[in-house]
């Protein structure tokens, strides 16, 4: 036997233990449930990787290639040398681009600990090759069916007999070397070949339509003679009654060798669809960037005082959402992403009071404080770690029942992988490029064959993200045009792409080489083509290993660096905010930008707004004026304040319209009786009294001045001001009650965790940890010991009395040797360790673990026993 059949690995424990510890932190990065707890040893970790759970997540994690590989094995020999997986995968006249990526796929499969042994010996682990090999219930995805000892496991010999001899083949004394004769006909060209040239038509018509799977079939009691045909060379054999399978070797020589259809080594390209210059692709989604924070604050807004009322079921209402559509001028669909968005930045919450409502938190007016850039940056930052889908708003869940936004059940954990993914993609495009969306859901479908994969014609749930990203990250600013913006590549840390005249051409693919560059030191990157410096001790995390399009999701502290810069590069171009209007004799002012909030403030009190885009206009009225005075402002702080902010004089009808509503405010006075009405001049009393629109007041005069009515106050205020008056409210010391809006607010609140997708990846400190556990605990279980007493079982602990023990460790601390020893905790849990005794002193052992790598202190009474080390 040769020196590499010796160390070539008997299970997937020893292939792991050969592993070094670069490569079990990469398997234990790309699958992190298994550090979840930490394995005792390297035995417990291989068990823990075969798991189904743990073999199903991987599985979902595989690019199509090198599922297509694992898929191969499945089919093929166990174990298969690499030559035979490499004429499944590239088929007998070879392909070389398949021959070119096969040895990564296999190295990805190894690294996943899906596929271990040698290349003279590719085993693909149990519990994969359950879920991927073909079955009656579970068609491979290869569509090979079973192999012919397979299908012939319950045929009686006789048959296989008369199958053996009709095939042309020599009878034999017993039915396993029949069935290895007929397999090897069917794996020889020639011979095969020859055999299925005398087949009649209808026959290889009938062979056409299964090659591909699925690979069984139909037949009556009598089959017509082309199936007779088949049935009598073993070309199809019975697996139940009125069920033919076509064997896999069969296939596979009509298949010309392959196992796949159309293997498909190289991901889809991410194609251009437009090219923009990059000064307009920012620009673009500056503005857009604008938008999303004028909306988001309108959205507040309106929910100022206390918003919409919380369902039993939790989320808003179809008609609470509607009328929020109505209220932002954009669609339900559009309006129930901002309305999450805001959830997931935390400015909106429940208020937990007993009728409880929707309404912005301390949160949100923190960030009114904030520059506009940093605004922007927190509402970016949480859209693209969020897993709260505001797309499946209006759908249906599982039970059946409806979703609504803000509502539980939109939660799904894959979404910020697919945002940031797809990002990542268009940051691999030349800058100014938006991308085919086609090509993107390809390339989604490429790197994730199996997670959402629905079967209904639909598409899955990865798609619909993707989709919804490209939408919602147009609506926030992150891309412009369909292009990613210099803000959204920063979002993303990634380094800005090499600017150039053939940058933004179209039909350059995203494989290519643009954006690997770093940009200079002391700088981050720009979209526009001009470095913004970077803050005191920012650094972008560029990813040098990686191209553009494989950018690894950030950790919190470089998410944080990479919002800070985006912030940075979208502050130039968001527009200055002005502190003027136009004042026009039509009774409008024009405000030909974004206002300071102060000035904004005031004219949202003062006045109506009439229509927003470039400019907002906003329109005097009667209810208007009186609504400022209602807030406290004189008509004089009003003629102060259009003077101080107007570009244009106060126009004398807005000026008279002040004065007129002014001169009548207060006039009239209502107060609680339940409500009063009062007036010095008699004859306005006299005139509201013979009004016919008052008689739903129910007024009666109590004196000269004054009128008294049932109805509360608010209502009696109302209907005077449908009749025209202007009254004001009083306390009941007579003074003119200010009434201006009261902000609701939520308690503290946080904002909403997004929900993991599995174990989150283990950062370098705890993968450290973990190995080192985990070798010292496979040290302390196959290291050799000396036999104690009678021979133990694997995995028993040594038994030895107390004062064996105690003599041992007293010998192990005068000669400075490691021991064996079993131990019990406090909660009942047996271990094995291997110790080196310091000191032995008062019923404990002080002595270092090698298999926590540290000092501890043990009590004898819990050691079961203890056994020195082999020599060797």
């Amino acid at each position: 036997m040769s020196p590499e059949a010796h160390s070539a690995p008997r299970s997937l424990a020893e292939a792991l233990r050969a592993r070094d510890d670069a490569s079990l932190a990469a398997l234990l990065r790309s699958r992190p449930d298994l550090i979840t707890p930490v394995p005792t040893d390297l035995t417990q970790l291989a068990t823990r990787a075969g798991t189904r759970a743990s073999v199903l997540r991987a599985l979902e994690r595989l690019d199509r290639f090198a599922l297509q590989t694992a898929e191969a094995l499945a089919v093929a020999p166990d174990p298969a040398p690499y030559d035979t997986l490499l004429g499944l995968m590239a088929g007998d006249a070879g392909d070389e681009a398949v021959a070119g990526a096969l040895p990564r796929a296999v190295a990805t499969l190894r690294e996943q600990a899906l596929v271990w042994g040698g290349d003279d010996r590719l085993r693909l682990v149990r519990t994969a090759r359950e879920l991927l090999a073909p079955s009656p219930q579970h068609p491979s995805p290869t569509g090979l069916g079973p192999t012919v000892q397979e299908a012939t496991s319950g045929m009686s010999p006789g048959r296989i007999q008369e199958i053996v001899t009709t095939a042309g083949l020599a009878s034999t004394h017993d039915s396993v070397s029949a069935v290895t004769a007929l397999a090897g006909l069917f794996t020889h060209r020639k011979k095969m070949a020859k055999l299925l040239a005398g087949a009649p038509e209808p026959a290889r018509e009938v062979l056409s339509r299964l090659v591909w799977g699925p690979p069984y079939g139909q037949v009556t009691a009598e089959p017509a003679a082309h199936l007779r045909w088949l049935l009598d060379r073993g070309l199809l054999l019975p697996t139940a009654p009125g069920t033919v399978v076509l064997p896999r070797e069969v296939a596979l020589h009509l298949r010309e060798g392959r196992a796949h259809r159309t293997p498909e080594p190289l991901p889809p390209a991410v194609v251009p669809a437009a090219a923009h210059s990059p000064q307009v692709v920012d620009a673009t989604a500056a503005g857009q960037a604008y938008t999303a924070l004028a909306t988001v604050e309108e959205l507040l807004k309106d929910w100022d005082e206390g918003g919409p009322a919380v369902l039993r079921a939790g989320g808003l209402s179809v008609r609470d959402l509607k009328r929020t559509a109505v209220a932002l001028d954009v669609s339900e669909p559009v309006a129930a992403f901002w309305t999450e968005l805001a959830y997931a930045a935390g400015l909106i919450a429940s208020d937990g009071e007993v009728d409880e409502r929707y309404a912005a938190t301390p949160a949100y007016d923190e960030w009114l404080e904030q520059p506009p850039a940093e605004r922007w940056a927190r509402l970016a930052q949480a859209w693209l770690t969020a897993t709260r889908t505001p797309g499946l708003v209006g759908g249906r869940d599982a039970k059946d029942r409806a979703l609504s936004a803000l509502g539980p059940g939109l939660d799904r954990s894959a979404a910020p992988e697919v945002r940031h993914r797809v990002l990542s993609l268009l940051a691999g495009l030349p800058q100014g490029a938006a991308p085919d969306a086609g090509s993107v859901l390809a390339r989604l479908g490429w790197e994730r064959p199996l997670r959402g994969v629905r079967r209904d014609g639909e598409d899955d749930l990865r798609s619909r993200l993707a989709r919804w990203t490209l939408s919602e990250a147009e609506l926030l600013g992150v891309t412009g045009r369909g292009a990613l913006a210099a803000q959204g590549r920063a979002l993303l840390g990634a380094p800005a792409p090499a600017a150039g005249p053939d940058s933004a051409t179209p039909g350059t693919t995203g494989t290519g080489t643009a954006g690997t560059g770093a940009p200079p030191p002391g700088t981050s990157p720009a979209g526009a083509g001009s470095p913004v410096p970077a803050g005191p001790g920012d650094k972008l995390p560029v990813h040098h290993h990686r191209p553009p399009d494989r950018l690894a999701p950030l950790s919190a502290a470089e998410q944080a660096v990479a919002t800070a810069a985006a912030a940075r590069l979208l502050a130039p171009l968001l527009p200055e905010p002005l502190d003027h209007v136009l004042l026009q004799a039509d009774l409008t002012a024009v405000a030909p930008g974004p206002l300071r909030r102060p000035l904004a403030e005031t004219l949202d009190v003062l006045a109506d707004v009439e229509s927003k885009g470039g400019a907002t206009v906003y329109r005097f009225t009667p209810a208007s004026v009186r609504r400022a005075l209602d807030a406290g402002r004189t008509a004089t702080d009003l003629h102060a304040f259009l003077t101080e902010h107007s570009r244009t004089p106060v126009p004398q009808p807005l000026a008279y319209l002040i004065d007129d509503v002014a001169r009548r405010h207060g006039h009239l006075r209502v107060g609680a009786a339940s409500a009063y009405v009062r007036c010095d001049d008699d004859a306005v009393l006299n005139e509201i009294l013979a009004d016919k629109r008052a008689a739903a007041l129910r007024l009666r005069r109590l004196a000269p001045t004054v009128l008294a009515t049932p109805a509360d106050p608010a209502a009696l205020l109302e209907g005077l001001r449908a009749m025209g008056y202007a009254p004001a409210a009083e306390s009941a010391e007579g003074d003119v009650l200010i009434t201006r809006a009261h902000a609701h607010r939520t308690p503290p609140r946080t904002a909403p965790e997004p929900v993991p997708d599995g174990p989150p990846p283990p950062d370098a400190t705890l993968l450290g940890a973990a190995i080192r556990a985990i070798r010292a605990g496979d040290l302390a279980a196959t290291t050799p010991r000396k036999p104690v007493g009678e021979p133990l079982a694997g995995g028993e602990l040594p038994r030895t009395s107390s004062a064996e023990t105690l003599a041992t460790m007293q010998a192990a601390v005068l000669t400075g040797d490691s021991v064996w020893i079993g131990y019990v905790n406090a909660e009942g849990a047996a271990s094995q360790r291997v110790i080196a005794p310091v000191r032995v002193e008062g019923g404990f052992v002080t002595a270092y673990d090698h298999t926590a790598d540290e000092v501890r202190t043990y009590p004898l009474h819990r050691i079961t026993g203890v056994a020195e080390l082999a020599d060797d």
